[in-house]
């Protein structure tokens, strides 16, 4: 296995960041750590890549021990933290000689590595990193954490606070770095992004609540699901909240994602009851269950 991880645990003080963690990533996997702010995914991290001990429990990155080992692993794996943590007062041109030459290597030698993304930030090579937007800060990091060839890549939350459109193409980039046999080991507070991952850990207040593939967690949930939209959006979560029948009220964009605790459901009950709640408009229609429905049915 490239990253195995049996019974992590970490508290800082009283707080329990990390609660028996295990799970094993597979050789030139792309494994998904979904879960809010909080939840233990930048500890986890941390922990892999040897800048934390656990206080119980063991953990292999690339077949190295994180504590043995360490040095080894360092010089084994790229990580991009959720920060960026680049020199801002270098150029982008500056930043990337810098690692390369930490490593013992160079541009030249692992360009073949870095390419696809170097080529969209090489006309701002001049500019200082701290100049940078955010989409480019992202493409500049990946290629420092890259510049060396690792065997392992870990990117904590890399796509927080950047656009849709540089979300989607760094999520292209990471597709088609697993082809060049990279293991890829990502977090991310984006259930969208789930989706986008050969299999994922969903986790909560530092516990796994389940690892699988994102379909098959899907695939699983347990209840049908009703998207319910009426004209006052504050005043149809209260109703549904109210409504002694449900089971589960989240907002999801436009529509509310109501489940009901009744094995003979009937919307009509359900509209009668909103309309008596002085609610108009009111339309209910059958959805599928998404990685966020799943994710808060399993953290309830």
């Amino acid at each position: 296995m490239s990253i195995s991880v049996t019974h992590i645990s970490k508290s800082y003080k009283k707080v329990k960041a990390l609660q028996d963690i295990s799970f094993e990533v597979k050789p030139g996997e792309l494994f998904g750590l979904i879960g809010p702010d909080g939840a233990g995914k930048t500890t986890l991290f941390r922990i892999l890549t040897t800048l934390l001990i656990a206080n119980e429990g063991s953990a292999t990155v690339a077949g190295f021990d994180v504590v043995a080992d360490y040095k080894k692993i360092r010089s084994s794996v790229g990580y991009m933290p959720g920060k960026f943590s680049l020199y801002q007062d270098l150029t982008v041109e500056e930043n990337l000689n810098f690692f390369a030459t930490i490593f013992g290597t160079t541009i030249e030698e692992n360009y073949d590595l870095i390419k696809d993304i170097f080529v969209q930030i090489e006309p701002f090579k001049n500019r200082r990193a701290g100049k940078l937007s955010g989409g480019m800060k992202q493409k500049l990091a990946l290629c420092c954490a890259l510049i060396h060839k690792p065997k392992v890549l870990f990117l904590d939350e890399p796509t927080t606070g950047v656009d849709p459109v540089s979300r989607k193409e760094f999520w292209d980039m990471l597709k088609r770095l697993q082809q060049k046999d990279i293991t890829i080991l990502v977090s991310t507070p984006y259930m969208d992004e789930a989706a986008l991952c050969d299999r994922i850990a969903l986790i909560q207040h530092g516990k796994i609540l389940e690892i699988d593939t994102p379909q098959s967690i899907v695939k699983h949930y347990p209840k049908q699901i009703y998207n319910v939209r009426a004209n006052n959006m504050y005043q149809l979560i209260t109703s549904l909240n109210d409504y002694e029948h449900h089971h589960s009220v989240y907002p999801f964009g436009e529509y509310v994602h109501y489940t009901d605790n009744r094995t003979d459901f009937n919307p009509k009950d359900l509209i009668q009851y909103l309309e008596s709640n002085n609610l108009s408009e009111v339309e209910i229609a059958k959805t599928v269950a998404t990685i966020e429905d799943t994710f808060m049915e399993l953290a309830k």
